[in-house]
């Protein structure tokens, strides 16, 4: 069977909207640190569901493409993974009041019944990430992430001197080593 390579357009958009999706989850990290107190809720917020909407349209024309030519629409809700699908209008469902207590030290809300309910394991969730964030250090590959998206924004903004204004000291100078190796995109040419 021959599998034809995806079009070079819909390459391209799909690059484009991954590239925006990961800039906003960036803004999400940038509007984490302290000196963004004043802001953090409608910022992380509104950024997190940028990325979202980035990637659900990505998911789409995904679709629309696997639809055209030929892919089931069984097949293609399967890949879309719809038992997963939540709409962010309905609000905070019983699992992530029940991840925020675990994450606060409460205690388990009502919801959380049998240990196999998915409020219980997001409490449980919860917790795990409460005493992990108690540790000192923080997973490399976590702050390697966060060094890489802060020192690649940097560089494209031309001020790498703005990575040590709020960023934490040790992802600060990741970010800076990173912008330093990076060399600034030339606009291709046909």
């Amino acid at each position: 069977m021959d599998f034809p390579p995806m079009p070079e357009p819909l390459r391209r958009a799909i690059h484009q909207l991954v590239s925006e999706g990961v800039q906003n989850c960036r803004e999400v990290l940038r509007y984490t640190e302290p000196d963004q107190a004043h802001t953090w809720k409608r910022m992380t917020l509104y950024r997190a569901t940028d990325a979202a909407d980035t990637m659900n349209m990505l998911a789409m024309l995904i679709a629309a493409y696997s639809q055209r030519t030929g892919t089931s629409k069984d097949t293609l809700e399967s890949y879309l993974q719809l038992f997963q699908q939540r709409d962010r209008a309905a609000g905070p469902s019983e699992g992530e009041w029940a991840h925020l207590a675990g994450l606060l030290g409460e205690d388990a809300p009502a919801s959380v019944g049998e240990a196999a309910s998915w409020p219980s394991m997001q409490f449980h969730s919860g917790r795990t990430h409460a005493e992990q964030a108690k540790q000192l250090e923080d997973d490399p590959q976590k702050l390697f992430t966060e060094a890489c998206l802060h020192g690649l924004k940097a560089k494209l903004c031309d001020d790498v001197d703005s990575l040590d204004s709020y960023l934490p000291p040790q992802v600060a100078a990741m970010a800076r080593r990173v912008a330093e190796v990076l060399e600034v995109p030339e606009p291709a040419t046909a």
